[in-house]
Protein backbone atom coordinates (compact mmCIF):
# COMPACT_ATOMS: atom_id res chain seq x y z
CA UNK A 1 0.00 0.00 0.00
CA UNK A 2 1.47 3.58 -0.48
CA UNK A 3 0.34 7.26 0.66
CA UNK A 4 -3.37 7.71 0.12
CA UNK A 5 -2.73 10.94 1.90
CA UNK A 6 -4.82 13.97 0.38
CA UNK A 7 -1.94 16.67 0.47
CA UNK A 8 0.12 13.38 -0.91
CA UNK A 9 -1.95 12.77 -3.89
CA UNK A 10 -2.70 16.19 -4.78
CA UNK A 11 0.82 17.07 -5.07
CA UNK A 12 1.37 14.00 -7.25
CA UNK A 13 -1.90 14.22 -9.55
CA UNK A 14 -4.60 16.37 -10.85
CA UNK A 15 -6.88 13.57 -11.66
CA UNK A 16 -8.35 11.53 -8.66
CA UNK A 17 -9.48 8.91 -11.42
CA UNK A 18 -5.56 8.02 -11.44
CA UNK A 19 -6.76 6.42 -8.03
CA UNK A 20 -10.18 5.72 -7.88
CA UNK A 21 -13.25 5.27 -10.28
CA UNK A 22 -16.20 4.29 -11.86
CA UNK A 23 -15.74 3.67 -15.59
CA UNK A 24 -18.81 3.21 -17.71
CA UNK A 25 -18.40 1.29 -20.85
CA UNK A 26 -20.78 -0.68 -23.41
CA UNK A 27 -20.09 -4.36 -24.51
CA UNK A 28 -20.27 -5.84 -28.16
CA UNK A 29 -23.93 -7.40 -26.40
CA UNK A 30 -25.17 -4.36 -25.62
CA UNK A 31 -24.89 -4.41 -22.46
CA UNK A 32 -23.75 -1.49 -20.27
CA UNK A 33 -21.06 -2.39 -17.47
CA UNK A 34 -19.33 -0.10 -15.07
CA UNK A 35 -15.90 -0.94 -13.39
CA UNK A 36 -14.29 0.26 -10.21
CA UNK A 37 -11.35 0.53 -8.49
CA UNK A 38 -10.17 2.23 -5.41
CA UNK A 39 -6.16 0.98 -4.76
CA UNK A 40 -7.26 -0.92 -2.41
CA UNK A 41 -7.28 -4.16 -4.40
CA UNK A 42 -10.95 -4.37 -4.76
CA UNK A 43 -12.19 -4.18 -8.57
CA UNK A 44 -15.49 -4.97 -9.33
CA UNK A 45 -18.27 -4.77 -12.67
CA UNK A 46 -21.95 -3.40 -12.51
CA UNK A 47 -25.01 -4.37 -14.54
CA UNK A 48 -26.88 -1.17 -15.17
CA UNK A 49 -29.06 -3.50 -17.56
CA UNK A 50 -29.49 -5.86 -14.75
CA UNK A 51 -31.02 -3.93 -12.03
CA UNK A 52 -27.19 -1.95 -10.95
CA UNK A 53 -26.18 -5.44 -9.77
CA UNK A 54 -22.74 -5.91 -8.76
CA UNK A 55 -21.21 -9.23 -11.33
CA UNK A 56 -17.45 -9.20 -11.16
CA UNK A 57 -15.31 -8.84 -8.38
CA UNK A 58 -11.62 -9.82 -7.37
CA UNK A 59 -9.08 -8.47 -4.61
CA UNK A 60 -5.56 -8.23 -6.04
CA UNK A 61 -6.99 -10.46 -8.76
CA UNK A 62 -8.27 -13.09 -6.79
CA UNK A 63 -11.64 -13.75 -7.77
CA UNK A 64 -14.30 -13.24 -4.81
CA UNK A 65 -17.99 -15.17 -7.14
CA UNK A 66 -18.60 -17.74 -9.65
CA UNK A 67 -19.95 -16.44 -12.89
CA UNK A 68 -22.25 -18.55 -15.65
CA UNK A 69 -21.19 -19.62 -18.51
CA UNK A 70 -21.45 -17.07 -21.18
CA UNK A 71 -22.45 -14.38 -18.85
CA UNK A 72 -23.63 -11.36 -19.11
CA UNK A 73 -26.82 -12.37 -20.56
CA UNK A 74 -29.04 -9.62 -21.68
CA UNK A 75 -32.71 -9.63 -20.02
CA UNK A 76 -35.01 -11.46 -21.57
CA UNK A 77 -38.80 -11.89 -20.05
CA UNK A 78 -39.27 -15.17 -22.23
CA UNK A 79 -36.58 -17.09 -20.86
CA UNK A 80 -36.27 -18.37 -16.83
CA UNK A 81 -34.28 -16.96 -14.23
CA UNK A 82 -32.12 -19.58 -13.62
CA UNK A 83 -31.41 -19.55 -17.91
CA UNK A 84 -29.94 -15.67 -16.93
CA UNK A 85 -28.62 -16.17 -13.61
CA UNK A 86 -25.43 -14.18 -14.52
CA UNK A 87 -23.72 -15.08 -10.98
CA UNK A 88 -21.33 -12.58 -9.50
CA UNK A 89 -21.21 -10.82 -6.46
CA UNK A 90 -24.72 -9.51 -5.92
CA UNK A 91 -28.44 -10.27 -7.88
CA UNK A 92 -31.33 -8.78 -6.84
CA UNK A 93 -34.63 -10.75 -5.87
CA UNK A 94 -37.65 -9.32 -5.75
CA UNK A 95 -39.48 -6.93 -5.20
CA UNK A 96 -43.11 -8.66 -5.30
CA UNK A 97 -41.87 -12.05 -5.33
CA UNK A 98 -38.78 -14.40 -3.67
CA UNK A 99 -38.43 -17.95 -3.61
CA UNK A 100 -39.47 -20.99 -6.39
CA UNK A 101 -41.68 -20.45 -8.76
CA UNK A 102 -45.46 -19.67 -7.97
CA UNK A 103 -49.57 -19.21 -8.85
CA UNK A 104 -50.60 -16.80 -6.57
CA UNK A 105 -53.49 -18.15 -4.57
CA UNK A 106 -56.16 -15.84 -5.40
CA UNK A 107 -55.68 -14.64 -8.47
CA UNK A 108 -53.69 -17.11 -10.49
CA UNK A 109 -51.33 -14.66 -11.12
CA UNK A 110 -47.40 -16.74 -12.23
CA UNK A 111 -44.55 -15.62 -10.74
CA UNK A 112 -41.03 -16.76 -11.95
CA UNK A 113 -38.25 -17.84 -9.58
CA UNK A 114 -36.96 -14.80 -7.35
CA UNK A 115 -38.80 -11.81 -9.17
CA UNK A 116 -38.10 -9.72 -12.37
CA UNK A 117 -35.89 -7.14 -10.48
CA UNK A 118 -32.98 -8.54 -12.04
CA UNK A 119 -34.32 -8.37 -15.26
CA UNK A 120 -34.63 -4.65 -14.81
CA UNK A 121 -32.74 -1.52 -16.28
CA UNK A 122 -31.39 1.11 -14.20
CA UNK A 123 -31.76 4.50 -15.46
CA UNK A 124 -30.38 8.44 -14.20
CA UNK A 125 -27.44 6.19 -13.70
CA UNK A 126 -24.54 8.50 -12.61
CA UNK A 127 -21.16 8.42 -11.02
CA UNK A 128 -20.06 11.14 -8.42
CA UNK A 129 -16.90 11.57 -7.24
CA UNK A 130 -15.35 14.12 -4.04
CA UNK A 131 -13.52 14.53 -0.99
CA UNK A 132 -15.11 13.99 2.47
CA UNK A 133 -12.62 15.74 4.44
CA UNK A 134 -9.72 13.35 4.38
CA UNK A 135 -11.46 10.35 2.76
CA UNK A 136 -12.14 10.60 -1.39
CA UNK A 137 -15.12 8.66 -1.75
CA UNK A 138 -16.84 7.59 -5.46
CA UNK A 139 -20.21 5.92 -6.04
CA UNK A 140 -22.61 5.03 -8.68
CA UNK A 141 -26.43 5.88 -8.13
CA UNK A 142 -29.14 4.50 -10.43
CA UNK A 143 -33.04 4.56 -10.34
CA UNK A 144 -34.77 0.94 -10.43
CA UNK A 145 -38.78 0.89 -11.23
CA UNK A 146 -40.59 -2.32 -11.11
CA UNK A 147 -43.98 -1.10 -12.36
CA UNK A 148 -46.91 -2.18 -14.07
CA UNK A 149 -50.59 -0.35 -15.43
CA UNK A 150 -53.00 -0.57 -12.63
CA UNK A 151 -50.77 -3.03 -10.77
CA UNK A 152 -47.75 -2.13 -8.39
CA UNK A 153 -45.92 0.78 -8.87
CA UNK A 154 -42.14 0.27 -6.99
CA UNK A 155 -39.32 2.60 -7.03
CA UNK A 156 -35.78 1.28 -5.88
CA UNK A 157 -32.99 3.86 -5.85
CA UNK A 158 -29.55 2.06 -5.82
CA UNK A 159 -25.96 3.84 -4.22
CA UNK A 160 -23.01 1.69 -4.90
CA UNK A 161 -20.12 3.37 -2.39
CA UNK A 162 -16.47 2.95 -2.84
CA UNK A 163 -13.85 4.94 -0.72
CA UNK A 164 -10.27 5.41 -1.83
CA UNK A 165 -8.05 2.70 -0.07
CA UNK A 166 -10.54 0.76 1.47
CA UNK A 167 -11.24 -2.82 0.03
CA UNK A 168 -15.29 -2.74 0.36
CA UNK A 169 -18.12 -1.56 -0.98
CA UNK A 170 -21.38 -0.18 0.44
CA UNK A 171 -24.98 -0.70 -1.32
CA UNK A 172 -27.95 1.00 -0.30
CA UNK A 173 -30.83 0.82 -1.43
CA UNK A 174 -34.29 2.77 -0.81
CA UNK A 175 -37.42 1.38 -2.15
CA UNK A 176 -40.90 3.46 -2.06
CA UNK A 177 -44.52 2.10 -3.24
CA UNK A 178 -45.14 5.26 -5.57
CA UNK A 179 -49.38 3.78 -5.78
CA UNK A 180 -52.23 4.82 -4.12
CA UNK A 181 -52.70 0.55 -2.76
CA UNK A 182 -50.54 -1.44 -0.45
CA UNK A 183 -47.98 -3.43 -2.47
CA UNK A 184 -46.30 -6.93 -1.21
CA UNK A 185 -42.72 -6.25 -0.73
CA UNK A 186 -39.83 -9.09 -0.67
CA UNK A 187 -36.40 -8.25 -1.04
CA UNK A 188 -32.99 -10.55 -0.52
CA UNK A 189 -29.95 -9.27 -1.50
CA UNK A 190 -28.63 -12.67 -2.93
CA UNK A 191 -24.85 -12.41 -2.91
CA UNK A 192 -22.77 -15.16 -3.94
CA UNK A 193 -18.87 -16.48 -3.82
CA UNK A 194 -17.15 -18.49 -5.26
CA UNK A 195 -13.81 -20.40 -5.84
CA UNK A 196 -10.60 -19.84 -4.42
CA UNK A 197 -12.87 -17.65 -1.96
CA UNK A 198 -15.03 -21.02 -1.00
CA UNK A 199 -12.97 -23.83 -0.68
CA UNK A 200 -12.57 -26.27 1.64
CA UNK A 201 -11.78 -25.74 4.85
CA UNK A 202 -13.93 -22.20 4.89
CA UNK A 203 -16.34 -21.43 7.66
CA UNK A 204 -19.58 -18.76 7.88
CA UNK A 205 -19.08 -17.43 11.30
CA UNK A 206 -22.87 -15.96 11.96
CA UNK A 207 -23.99 -14.77 15.64
CA UNK A 208 -27.31 -16.56 15.65
CA UNK A 209 -29.99 -17.33 17.83
CA UNK A 210 -31.08 -20.65 15.93
CA UNK A 211 -30.34 -22.18 12.98
CA UNK A 212 -32.79 -24.14 10.99
CA UNK A 213 -33.36 -25.55 7.94
CA UNK A 214 -35.53 -25.54 4.75
CA UNK A 215 -35.57 -28.95 4.01
CA UNK A 216 -34.79 -32.60 4.76
CA UNK A 217 -31.81 -32.16 2.19
CA UNK A 218 -30.45 -29.18 4.74
CA UNK A 219 -31.71 -31.00 7.79
CA UNK A 220 -29.51 -34.31 6.88
CA UNK A 221 -26.44 -31.53 6.92
CA UNK A 222 -27.69 -29.05 9.87
CA UNK A 223 -24.81 -30.32 11.93
CA UNK A 224 -22.32 -28.95 8.99
CA UNK A 225 -23.73 -25.90 8.37
CA UNK A 226 -20.84 -23.60 9.13
CA UNK A 227 -18.08 -25.44 6.88
CA UNK A 228 -17.68 -25.48 3.47
CA UNK A 229 -16.02 -28.39 1.16
CA UNK A 230 -14.76 -29.37 -1.75
CA UNK A 231 -16.58 -29.25 -5.47
CA UNK A 232 -18.44 -32.75 -6.04
CA UNK A 233 -20.26 -34.17 -9.06
CA UNK A 234 -24.20 -33.64 -8.22
CA UNK A 235 -24.31 -32.79 -4.93
CA UNK A 236 -27.63 -31.04 -4.02
CA UNK A 237 -28.24 -28.02 -2.81
CA UNK A 238 -28.31 -27.18 1.08
CA UNK A 239 -30.14 -23.67 2.03
CA UNK A 240 -30.26 -23.10 5.67
CA UNK A 241 -32.38 -19.75 7.62
CA UNK A 242 -30.75 -18.08 10.41
CA UNK A 243 -32.52 -16.13 13.10
CA UNK A 244 -29.40 -13.36 13.36
CA UNK A 245 -28.32 -11.65 16.60
CA UNK A 246 -28.49 -7.78 16.39
CA UNK A 247 -26.29 -4.68 18.33
CA UNK A 248 -27.83 -2.09 19.69
CA UNK A 249 -27.52 0.03 15.96
CA UNK A 250 -29.83 -3.36 14.41
CA UNK A 251 -26.96 -4.37 12.68
CA UNK A 252 -25.94 -7.47 11.73
CA UNK A 253 -22.49 -9.51 10.49
CA UNK A 254 -21.31 -12.93 9.27
CA UNK A 255 -17.81 -13.54 8.16
CA UNK A 256 -17.04 -16.31 5.37
CA UNK A 257 -13.30 -16.89 5.75
CA UNK A 258 -10.27 -18.89 6.00
CA UNK A 259 -7.64 -18.54 8.89
CA UNK A 260 -6.04 -16.17 6.73
CA UNK A 261 -8.33 -14.62 3.71
CA UNK A 262 -12.09 -14.09 3.63
CA UNK A 263 -14.97 -11.44 3.66
CA UNK A 264 -17.28 -9.95 6.24
CA UNK A 265 -20.93 -8.52 5.56
CA UNK A 266 -22.64 -6.23 7.47
CA UNK A 267 -26.12 -5.22 7.14
CA UNK A 268 -28.51 -2.74 8.87
CA UNK A 269 -31.34 -5.83 10.13
CA UNK A 270 -33.92 -3.02 10.73
CA UNK A 271 -35.83 -3.92 7.51
CA UNK A 272 -33.62 -7.11 6.68
CA UNK A 273 -34.07 -9.04 9.90
CA UNK A 274 -33.93 -12.68 7.77
CA UNK A 275 -30.52 -14.38 6.53
CA UNK A 276 -30.15 -17.20 4.06
CA UNK A 277 -27.32 -19.55 3.82
CA UNK A 278 -27.44 -21.42 0.35
CA UNK A 279 -24.93 -24.24 0.24
CA UNK A 280 -24.16 -25.30 -3.64
CA UNK A 281 -20.98 -27.25 -4.42
CA UNK A 282 -21.99 -28.93 -7.09
CA UNK A 283 -18.79 -29.35 -9.63
CA UNK A 284 -18.98 -26.55 -12.15
CA UNK A 285 -22.00 -24.39 -10.39
CA UNK A 286 -19.72 -24.02 -7.49
CA UNK A 287 -21.25 -20.99 -6.32
CA UNK A 288 -22.76 -20.36 -2.75
CA UNK A 289 -24.74 -17.34 -1.07
CA UNK A 290 -24.66 -15.54 2.05
CA UNK A 291 -28.35 -13.50 1.97
CA UNK A 292 -29.92 -10.72 4.16
CA UNK A 293 -33.62 -10.47 3.26
CA UNK A 294 -36.76 -8.85 4.45
CA UNK A 295 -38.21 -11.93 3.62
CA UNK A 296 -37.29 -16.07 2.86
CA UNK A 297 -36.74 -17.20 -0.03
CA UNK A 298 -40.55 -19.09 0.35
CA UNK A 299 -42.69 -17.22 -2.36
CA UNK A 300 -45.82 -14.69 -1.83
CA UNK A 301 -48.09 -17.81 -0.40
CA UNK A 302 -46.40 -19.12 2.21
CA UNK A 303 -44.94 -16.11 3.54
CA UNK A 304 -48.71 -15.10 3.48
CA UNK A 305 -49.83 -18.12 5.20
CA UNK A 306 -47.29 -17.31 8.08
CA UNK A 307 -47.54 -13.73 8.54
CA UNK A 308 -44.41 -12.96 7.16
CA UNK A 309 -45.65 -11.22 3.94
CA UNK A 310 -44.38 -7.76 4.01
CA UNK A 311 -46.85 -4.78 2.63
CA UNK A 312 -45.40 -1.38 1.45
CA UNK A 313 -47.84 1.51 2.13
CA UNK A 314 -48.86 4.32 -0.26
CA UNK A 315 -46.03 6.57 -0.31
CA UNK A 316 -43.93 4.35 2.44
CA UNK A 317 -40.35 3.22 1.71
CA UNK A 318 -37.54 1.25 3.47
CA UNK A 319 -33.72 1.68 3.46
CA UNK A 320 -31.67 -1.13 3.00
CA UNK A 321 -28.02 -1.02 3.95
CA UNK A 322 -25.04 -3.84 3.51
CA UNK A 323 -21.47 -3.73 2.94
CA UNK A 324 -18.79 -6.39 1.86
CA UNK A 325 -14.95 -6.01 2.95
CA UNK A 326 -12.11 -8.23 1.96
CA UNK A 327 -10.19 -9.54 4.89
CA UNK A 328 -6.66 -10.21 3.48
CA UNK A 329 -4.74 -11.70 6.00
CA UNK A 330 -5.09 -13.73 9.79
CA UNK A 331 -5.02 -10.32 11.30
CA UNK A 332 -8.04 -8.78 9.61
CA UNK A 333 -9.74 -12.01 9.93
CA UNK A 334 -9.77 -12.34 13.43
CA UNK A 335 -10.18 -8.99 14.24
CA UNK A 336 -13.81 -9.83 11.92
CA UNK A 337 -14.26 -12.92 13.94
CA UNK A 338 -13.85 -11.00 16.99
CA UNK A 339 -16.83 -8.74 15.84
CA UNK A 340 -19.35 -11.35 15.78
CA UNK A 341 -18.04 -13.17 18.57
CA UNK A 342 -19.06 -9.93 20.47
CA UNK A 343 -22.56 -10.47 18.91
CA UNK A 344 -22.86 -13.77 19.66
CA UNK A 345 -22.14 -12.51 23.65
CA UNK A 346 -24.39 -9.86 23.65
CA UNK A 347 -26.59 -9.40 20.85
CA UNK A 348 -30.30 -9.27 20.67
CA UNK A 349 -32.47 -12.15 18.44
CA UNK A 350 -34.06 -10.39 15.32
CA UNK A 351 -37.95 -10.91 15.82
CA UNK A 352 -38.76 -13.39 13.03
CA UNK A 353 -40.47 -16.61 13.51
CA UNK A 354 -38.97 -19.92 11.86
CA UNK A 355 -41.37 -22.27 13.65
CA UNK A 356 -42.98 -23.67 10.70
CA UNK A 357 -39.34 -24.66 9.19
CA UNK A 358 -37.92 -25.86 12.58
CA UNK A 359 -40.81 -28.50 13.49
Amino acid sequence: MFDLNRSTLERHSVDMRQFIDWRQSVLPNGLRVIDGYNSSGLTLTLLPDRGLDIWLAAHNGRPLTWISLGSPHAADFGAGWLRLFNGGVLVTCGLRHVGPPESDQRSGQFRDLHGDFSLLRAYNVAVHGGWQAERYVAEVTGEVAEASLFGEQLHLTRTVRFSLGEPAVEIIDVVENRYDAPTPFMLLHHFNFGYPLVQEGVRLHVAHAAVVPRDMQAASALHDWPNYHAAAPRHLEEVFFHQVLLDESKQAAAVLASQTFGLMLEWDATHEPYLTQWKNFRQGTYVCGVEPGNCLPEGQNRAQRHGRLIHLAPGERHRFWNRLTVLDGAEAVQRALERVALLQRHGQPSSITLEDYAT
